[in-house]
């Protein structure tokens, strides 16, 4: 018996999944066009001016404008359909791009670093001049970035990864900036590389993080901040329920909760009453907002949560 069950020939529900808001695709289709285009310039004036910060932020928006397209298209692709095949959905598409955001910028990351050794090694010229005016175009361009993602969705995984990536974009501006005064101010070229891996390793905290909770949505794990023991406590004290058992806790995309449980009626209580009260009980105090209960005859299941 199920919380969700319906009739015959009624239409499935949809699992609780989250609509694809078009809100944060236009949001992100914004800043992708704003990004694209200021990285050809970026890339062009720190090759001019020899400047590792520019090239190293040059490429993170390279690699931040490939990510945001990533996200778009996986926008285009949540929103089809579930079907036979794809009960859930496409909404795991989501999640996807929010891990390949991640992962993409700790490669990006190590690239910086590795360039900066090189840098440490054998310094060369820097123009700080034209260095100096290009970081400052290019912070105005990831301000206005930030500002426009951050006005979203931010429940929004996907959204939230392309939010990540700019705050980096102009994180490595600001460093731009402070190498390009210091440089002009003392002459010290060695400047450049080191500010650069101050950005990076400020970018690597944020994207390890996006990465580690992309990861815990696809091994289906309990939630982060969710414990199961209390989730079934919860079921335990709904009225009428004897035992409970067999309970798991994941997550669908985002912040759509999912579970499944057994639990058994004590005496006298209505079997057929359990799974919508169990339901509402998950979702009052857990936001579950998707649980399949099944219900099993008293003594057949041991109370527990794994």
């Amino acid at each position: 018996m199920s919380a969700h069950a319906h009739a015959p020939g009624e239409a499935p529900h949809d699992h609780g999944a989250p609509a694809v808001t078009a809100q944060s695709e236009r949001r992100i289709r914004l800043v992708f066009l704003m990004t694209a285009g200021y990285a050809a310039v970026q890339a062009a004036g720190g090759w001019v001016s020899g400047s590792l910060a520019l090239i190293a932020d040059a490429g993170h928006m390279v690699s931040d404008a490939a990510a945001l397209l990533l996200a778009l298209i996986a926008y285009r692709v949540a929103a089809r359909a579930a079907d036979a095949a794809r009960s859930y959905g496409w909404h795991r598409v989501r999640v996807l791009a929010a891990l390949a955001n991640g992962a993409s910028l700790l490669l990006l990351v190590a690239w910086i670093a590795w360039e900066a050794l090189a840098r440490l090694r054998a310094p060369v010229e820097v123009l700080a001049g034209p260095m100096l005016t290009v970081a400052a175009v290019g912070l105005a361009v990831n301000v206005a970035g930030v500002l426009i993602l951050r006005a979203g969705d931010q429940g929004d995984g996907n959204l939230r990864g392309a939010l990540l990536h700019v705050v980096g974009d102009l994180l490595g501006s600001v460093g731009a900036i402070g190498a390009a005064i210091g440089i002009m101010l003392t002459g010290w070229t060695v400047l450049d590389p080191l500010l650069s891996v101050l950005v990076a390793g400020l970018v690597v905290r944020s994207a390890w993080g996006l990465v580690a909770d992309s990861i815990r949505v696809l091994l289906q794990a309990a939630p982060r901040g969710l414990d199961p023991a209390a989730v079934a406590a919860t079921v335990a004290a709904v009225p009428g329920v004897a035992e409970v058992g067999h309970l798991h806790v994941w997550t669908l995309t985002d912040d759509t909760l999912v579970a499944t449980l057994h639990v058994a009626p004590a005496p006298g209580a209505d079997p057929a009453a359990l799974p919508t009260l169990v339901a509402a009980a998950l979702e009052r105090a857990h936001g579950i907002g998707h649980a399949t209960v099944q219900v099993d005859r008293p003594g057949s299941i041991a109370i527990s949560a794994h």
